[in-house]
């Protein structure tokens, strides 16, 4: 039996967990382009809430899970400074759909992600990071803020755990299968 290849991508701002994410539930070493930040971010990044932060993506990160006998994950984290979003057209090709993580303490670097999948048609679901400890908002008061589709999953995880990861992925991959009748109705 040949095995399906998926292509799911993991977007989101500038420190919002992607490498964590993929980094937490990849069964290979995860490929990472993290470089080391340089005097030259300063005033291009914004580090608000970030001060601690010393690396960051500059091409894409690259792990991957095997579903089953049948089915491969592959997953492209994207880079999330602004700088590098020219590669999000070429890292979506061909994608299944994507998770985009958000990082509550920083919602406004959720916008440009939600609009990139939104006005590309690409199915996504919005994964709440709790990384840093609980989430002050609700989920309510999440999508309202971010002006969600109420038809977009939003999940709650710490990209930290291998099985909250998973959990987001499921969730994505439940959200696309619910799609298809839709896709192929006259």
């Amino acid at each position: 039996m040949e095995r399906t290849s998926v292509k799911v991508v993991i977007a989101g701002g500038f420190g919002a967990g992607k490498t964590t994410l993929v980094s937490s539930v990849s069964e290979i070493a995860p490929l990472t382009t993290e470089e080391v930040m340089t005097e030259a971010s300063i005033g291009v990044d914004d580090l608000a809430g970030l001060e601690s932060k010393t690396r960051t993506t500059v091409a894409l990160d690259f792990g991957r899970i095997t579903i089953n006998d049948e089915v491969v994950l592959y997953l492209f984290g994207t880079p999330g400074q602004d700088r590098f979003w020219f590669m999000w057209d070429e890292l979506t090709q061909g994608a299944l759909g994507a998770v985009v993580l958000v990082d509550t303490r920083r919602l406004p670097a959720s916008f440009a992600s939600v609009d990139y999948f939104e006005r590309r048609n690409i199915p996504f679901v919005l994964a709440v990071n709790t990384f840093f400890g609980e989430c002050a908002y609700s989920d309510d008061e999440i999508r309202s803020a971010l002006q969600l589709n109420p038809d977009v999953p939003l999940v709650r995880c710490d990209a930290r755990r291998a099985g909250s990861s998973v959990e987001v992925l499921i969730a994505l991959l439940q959200h696309v299968l619910a799609m298809l009748p839709a896709a192929s109705a006259p």
